[in-house]
């Protein structure tokens, strides 16, 4: 089960630092057209001509946000970037540029690391970004991976988090819940493995919860959709750390309270299979299990008529008057404050 089982490997060292890095982007296209300037000198250059530049950053520390045990490092590479391209698309804008620094131990040969770069380097090329810089530094905390994204928007489609208003639908994509479980399902199979090493993880048929957690997607998709169908959100947010959290937030910055529908979270059968599995809730796995990177927005309800039959989008609520507060309403019809466990890199759970 162990990722460094090359048999042959390559130290970091007989490279050096630039050698690494000319290794690493010497294979480097461009394909944006604000990309003026990238890898090879003290700074990138780009130009928006005239855009609101959007930029947001991302850290994934090991033994933190990730557990090398089971997770394959082009996977890592792979999410590293969605979980950064997602916070752009939150904002309604288009994702452009990426950097990636990392800090690796002696314990990574050069084929390691490779593997980790291609993972970034594929998820660049499908959502079409420029990796254009970085930095690359010895650790001895572990591997350490920090993204930042850049990208674009006219000034009237940025779509903030503070701006719903009472009576708005409360939407989102996709389905919530699958990355918590997939994490636990590999929670589960490391510690039998660490006792039995001669014992086979067991993942049959659960690949989709298990990609949820290694391999999400970043909802550019859902992005294009509300262009193509002109619905402009009135708040968005992406759901990395639960649906509780992230619609806590929105309510606390518009000002506002909300009612979300228990019976509405979408959530997918193998989700709520595997979290019963688990002897766990499904509904407190989508509320507060994190990382499904879906979007979570408000729309006005003139606008229900066009989002009413997309089927990767769900209606689950709506905008309430801040005296109301912030309710869930069960499947049994009852009402109860919205309250939201969320991830604290602070506070990490207990082994």
């Amino acid at each position: 089960m162990s990722l460094f089982d090359n048999k042959e490997k390559t130290n970091i060292e007989a490279l050096g630092e630039f050698g690494l890095i000319n290794y690493l982007t010497e294979n480097i296209k461009i394909s944006q057209k604000s990309t003026v300037k990238g890898v090879g000198d003290d700074a990138a250059v780009l130009d928006f001509d005239g855009k609101k530049v959007l930029v947001s950053t991302d850290m994934l520390l090991e033994g933190i946000h990730f557990d090398l045990a089971y997770t394959p490092l082009k996977h890592l590479g792979y999410k590293a970037i969605q979980v950064n391209l997602s916070d752009i698309y939150a904002m309604n804008g288009i994702a452009s540029q990426v950097t990636v620094s990392i800090g690796i131990s002696s314990k990574f040969p050069l084929e390691a690391v490779e593997e980790l770069y291609e993972g970034i380097y594929l998820a660049c090329e499908k959502y079409n970004v420029d990796l254009v810089g970085g930095d690359t530094s010895s650790s001895k905390q572990g591997l350490v991976i920090s993204v930042t994204a850049l990208g674009y928007a006219d000034e009237k489609d940025i779509v903030y988090r503070n701006g719903a208003e009472e009576g708005d639908l409360i939407c989102v994509s996709g389905d919530l819940g699958g990355a918590y479980t997939g994490l636990q399902l590999l929670e589960r199979e490391k510690l039998i493995y660490l006792e039995n090493p001669n014992i086979q993880p067991d993942l049959e048929g659960k690949d989709y919860i298990v990609e949820r957690q290694l391999k999400p997607e970043a909802r550019r998709d859902v992005i294009e959709l509300l262009k193509d169908i002109e619905v402009k959100p009135t708040a968005m947010i992406d759901v990395s750390d639960g649906l509780a959290s992230e619609l806590l937030h929105i309510c606390k910055q518009s000002n506002k309270g909300c009612n979300l529908y228990e019976e509405k979270i979408p959530m997918d059968p193998m989700t709520f299979e595997t979290a019963r599995e688990f002897n766990l809730d499904p509904t407190v796995c989508a509320l507060s299990g994190g990382e499904d990177y879906e979007l979570l927005f408000t729309v006005k309800q003139a606008d229900y008529d066009k989002i009413k039959f997309k089927m990767d989008i769900t209606i689950i609520g709506y905008i309430t008057e801040p005296s109301a507060g912030c309710n869930l309403i069960t499947k049994a019809g009852n009402s109860h404050p919205l309250k939201a466990q969320g991830w604290n890199a602070f506070s990490p759970p207990a082994p």
